[in-house]
């Protein structure tokens, strides 16, 4: 039973971390396994492949660089929530370990592909914002935040989960503040 809560803590991890930079949290899974330092299910073993490692590595990186350009990173947000959405839930299902499948895929779509859509609609309203009040100038900060973030996430999530699932809990509060910061109060 504890095996399978902290494998739910990674995936949850790791899913917020999608939300981030899509890439980075599969590229961090895929040399973890390569590694041996974590154990993906049966079906998952192909994530810790060395063509995996370098595949994710070269995505990951020109993944971050692209969010460099101002207003190339405001086009990939627009195609990246589907993309953190998928890799949430897939680093998510690739994790969770001693469920049935459809309590495994369940948690997975429910738990991990709606952390990184939540995060990612979140940054991307983000950088929007910052485009149009800095003219994009503004926007290398905060693609500087949400890289170290997701690195952050990605370390947490495979050497301490339990403290990633309660890094994820804050996110989650300060994305909720920061919501009702700026949601009109009504009259």
């Amino acid at each position: 039973m504890t095996e399978t809560i902290i494998s739910i803590c990674l995936g949850i991890g790791l899913s917020a971390s999608a939300g981030f930079r899509v890439f980075l949290p599969l590229f961090a899974l895929s040399l973890s396994s390569y590694f041996n330092i974590l154990e993906l299910n049966e079906s998952w073993q192909w994530i810790g492949s060395l063509t995996a490692v370098i595949t994710f590595g070269v995505a990951t990186l020109v993944e971050v660089a692209a969010y460099y350009v101002p207003f190339i990173d405001n086009l990939l947000d627009s195609i990246a929530i589907p993309l953190a959405t998928i890799a949430g839930t897939a680093v998510m299902v690739s994790t969770v370990v001693d469920l049935s499948p459809m309590v495994t895929w369940a948690l997975a779509i429910i738990a991990g592909g709606g952390t990184a859509a939540a995060i990612k609609s979140t940054t991307g309203a983000t950088r929007l914002t910052s485009s149009v009040s800095t003219a994009g100038f503004g926007n290398s900060i905060i693609t500087t935040i949400e890289t170290g973030t997701a690195i952050v996430m990605s370390f947490f999530s495979i050497f301490l989960p339990i403290v990633a699932f309660i890094l994820v809990i804050l996110v989650f509060y300060g994305i909720f503040k920061l919501y009702k910061k700026i949601k009109p109060s009504k009259p």
